[in-house]
């Protein structure tokens, strides 16, 4: 009976000391993630925008350019009377007004930027997509409208605006002479490459690519549902695009080129703030990761306990590497990895685990552990003195 009760009071300390072990590990992963996690507004916000101080001025730099692209005159290219056979499709006013396309190619995806960071609170991720986003649209802008003036292209619609009367006038060479008005005359020279198209993919494009690194769409899970959410802005700008031919506001050349013209630009500002889609860590920009690495490095030089969790946490993430490519030894690497780096935050007892203010072991734990060392031998002993 007394080997009974031993025994029981043995596996009773045990259990008592995985519950320890358990909420140890809860609360240095919980401790780490506010530590190195969390960059907040408040926290970063001031130090990040300066240090971005030229990209902003750049940035107004660039709308400044775009205003005087869009007053100056484009080039008036030569049209003559063989060539109003394609220019004679009725004016229609716009499906997509001109100040929607500002609403949903940049508003829309900063929405989507402050709910990331409304639930991450990663100021990082928020300043470099606001930031990547904006340099995207006004550098699509900047050239589409520099193009748009030096090729003075006229729109399908061209007829009408320079002869809103029907009646159509032209001079020795051919070329007409135009007597409609101003401001039509001069947007009917703006058809190559289509602005509403360039916009569209620039803003709904780097939204795209944003979305596919945050919810891991290639994560070779084939979860096909990420991939719906990732075209669903490529879907609305290819329909605005096609909104423009069907308005006769474009020709169709002049809509695949702004698209292209918009997810180029789109792609390369998306690169210069985040990795790739493709990436294990293209759910992040790189500042932030270059920030947690700094965090780390000052974490470990000043308390061990939080180095040995930053080390637990990136064999975890390893390992997670190793599940995800088909290892079958990962789960017992990391599980054998963490809990040899738990026990050597436990054998710190006193000290280290002070730091964190997590729990506060005495000395007495030590002579704990011997103890139930001990009665394990004894058990045995008794065991096998039973057996004999």
């Amino acid at each position: 009976m007394s080997e009974v009760l031993l025994f029981w009071n043995y596996v009773l300390q045990r259990r008592e000391k995985n519950k320890k072990r358990k909420h140890l590990e809860l609360e240095v992963s919980r401790t780490t993630e506010i530590e190195l996690g969390t960059h907040t507004i408040k926290s970063h916000g001031a130090a990040l925008a300066k240090n971005h101080m030229h990209d902003w001025l750049i940035l107004l730099l660039l709308a400044v350019i775009e205003v005087i692209l869009f007053i100056i005159q484009p080039f008036h290219r030569f049209v003559g009377k063989d060539m109003m056979t394609d220019l004679k499709y009725p004016m229609k006013g716009n499906t997509v007004p001109v100040w929607a396309v500002p609403m949903y190619a940049v508003l829309l995806p900063i929405a989507v930027f402050v709910l990331f960071y409304a639930r991450r609170k990663d100021v990082y991720d928020l300043h470099h997509s606001t930031l990547g986003l904006l340099f995207a649209v006004l550098i699509t802008g900047v050239v589409t409208d520099a193009i748009k003036n030096a090729v003075g292209r006229p729109r399908p619609d061209f007829f009408w605006r320079c002869f809103p009367d029907g009646k159509d006038v032209y001079d020795q060479w051919g070329g007409v002479l135009c007597h409609g008005k101003d401001s039509d005359i001069k947007e009917g020279h703006k058809s190559f490459p289509s602005g509403h198209a360039s916009w569209s993919f620039a803003g709904l494009g780097f939204l795209s690519l944003y979305l596919c690194g945050k919810i891991k769409a290639f994560d070779r899970k084939g979860h096909v549902a990420k991939l719906c959410i990732v075209f669903l802005p490529l879907l609305a700008a290819s329909l605005v695009g096609i909104s423009r031919v069907d308005d006769y506001w474009h020709h169709w050349q002049d809509v695949f080129a702004g698209g292209l013209l918009g997810l180029v630009v789109a792609a390369f500002c998306y690169r210069q703030f985040f990795p790739s889609p493709f990436n294990d860590e293209g759910w992040g920009p790189y500042a932030y990761f270059k920030a947690l690495e700094e965090t780390r490095s000052n974490t470990h030089a000043a308390s061990p306990v939080n180095a040995l969790s930053v080390q637990v946490m990136g064999a975890q993430n390893v390992n997670e590497r190793r599940r995800q490519n088909g290892d079958p030894f990962a789960a017992l690497s990391a599980d054998r990895y963490t809990s040899i780096r738990l026990d050597e935050i436990e054998s710190g007892a006193k000290s280290a685990c002070c730091l964190l203010g997590i729990c506060r072991y005495q000395l007495k734990d030590k002579q704990c552990r011997l103890e139930n060392d001990t009665m394990s031998r004894n058990v045995g002993n008794e065991s096998i003195k039973n057996r004999v």
